[in-house]
């Protein structure tokens, strides 16, 4: 077991170069599924995640050459399963993906209900609706999913509520399907864009990604070929928030600012400096300057990330006065907060709104990472506290950010990772 230690007090200063987006690469690697011939993907983040799902691929058949850390070649020809591992696939989120993947090439799956973080309940009904629209008929029992088609054609689906996984699976699903399927209130987030860019540059015909309204014509075979991963927004956006948080001066390349738009309204709305460039973005608060309170919901893109929700409130835990945040898509996504005021923040959570009320500092003490984001927050605040914060369970924060601690070290903050033995 691992832990880290962070010792705070030191605002962040210098350059980090973001890695590849978390989100669209567990997208993106199942959609490998549809293709019978050599993928290569670069800018992978170097994550447990991606780890996961490579792991996940190869055990249904896919041969998996490792070019470096962040570049992989998947060849899912000699794929002949439609029932992925148990065991592996009920270790995260995003192996339901592969529901949409695995219908798409057999018209058949037998895929175990995801894991990943809990937020409460995640109901895959609008991926469900998806499916059958498409001509599939689903069952659900003893925690697994199967799904099966004669065949899959072109239909109309229109989304009760937003669904990010139910867009991704559908997509997935009617890449290949026959004729046109048209998803209606779909999912805007950038790696739903980067999904479509990659299954495009493979020969699909996919058109309106980005919009509430998604078109797609099937085709019969996609190809092989090369594709690069977006940068990750959410390690992005917790890179800018600590570069705030610590009253540093963090230059953030290797970014797409145009997906960072709600962080820095918000950043700039609490009077830090926000100053955009092509692909890079400076974080600063100039010394004495007075920080204010801020009020946010989380929301679906293009709204304030639900992502970068436990970073923002970790940020305002130290800003005078009385913030609050209002959960727009998760039903339990405060548990962190419980960690928080182990460290002195003053926070009262209200169902889907906590109300924040700032204190002058946060004191360092043991905390854990109650899920991936969550540990993100703990970082931060360890960053901002004075004293010596150690952090447990952060095996959720190496599923989505790659070498996490030591970039904060570059940037000048004390932080270790050290093995603690257990008997």
């Amino acid at each position: 077991m691992e832990k880290l230690v962070i010792k705070g007090g030191n605002p962040l200063h210098g350059s980090i170069r973001i890695s590849g987006a978390k989100n669209a690469a567990v997208a993106i690697i199942p959609a490998c599924l549809l293709i019978e011939d050599k993928c290569r993907l670069e800018n992978l983040p170097d994550i447990k995640d991606v780890k996961l799902y490579l792991d996940i691929l190869r055990d249904l058949g896919a041969e998996i050459c490792v070019i470096d850390k962040n570049t992989v070649e998947i060849d899912c020809t000699p794929v002949n399963s439609y029932k992925p591992q148990v065991d592996l696939a009920r270790k995260m989120r995003g192996s339901s993906y592969l529901i949409g993947a695995l219908l798409g090439r057999f018209h058949r799956c037998v895929v175990p209900m995801p894991g990943g973080c809990d937020f409460g309940t995640r109901p895959i009904d609008q991926h469900v609706k998806g499916f059958e629209a498409l001509g599939a008929k689903c069952t659900q029992a003893h925690a697994l999913v199967s799904a099966s088609a004669e065949e899959l054609s072109g239909a109309h689906v229109y989304f009760d509520v937003t669904s990010v996984g139910a867009t991704v699976n559908v997509i997935l699903c009617a890449v290949k399907a026959k004729g046109v399927s048209i998803i209606e209130n779909a999912a805007k987030e950038p790696h739903i864009v980067d999904l479509a860019n990659f299954l495009n540059a493979m020969g699909a015909k996919i058109r309106g990604a980005g919009t509430d309204t998604i078109k797609i014509t099937g085709v019969d075979k996609l190809r092989g070929g090369s594709y690069s991963i977006i940068p990750d927004q959410i390690e992005a956006g917790t890179f800018m928030i600590a570069a705030a948080a610590t009253r540093g001066d963090v230059m953030i390349e290797n970014v797409i600012p145009r997906h960072l738009e709600a962080i820095s309204g918000k950043l700039i709305e609490s009077g830090a400096c926000v100053t955009e460039f092509d692909d890079s973005i400076r974080v600063y608060v100039p010394e004495g300057n007075k920080l204010k309170r801020v009020n946010f919901v989380a929301l679906p893109y293009p709204g304030y990330p639900t992502d970068m929700q436990p970073q923002l409130v970790t940020y305002l835990s130290t800003i005078e006065g009385t913030s609050t945040a209002r959960e727009g898509v998760w039903d339990d996504r405060f548990r962190y907060v419980g960690e928080l005021k182990r460290m002195g923040a003053d926070i009262i959570v209200e169902g889907k709104l906590a109300i924040i009320n700032g204190v002058p500092n946060l004191m360092g003490t043991t905390v854990r990472a109650t899920d991936l984001r969550g540990g993100a927050a703990m970082i931060i605040a360890g960053l901002m506290a004075e004293g010596v914060t150690e952090i447990t369970d952060i095996y959720h924060i190496d599923r989505g950010y790659e070498n996490f601690e030591e970039k904060f070290a570059a940037l000048g903050g004390d932080i270790h990772r050290i093995e603690v033995f257990t008997n």
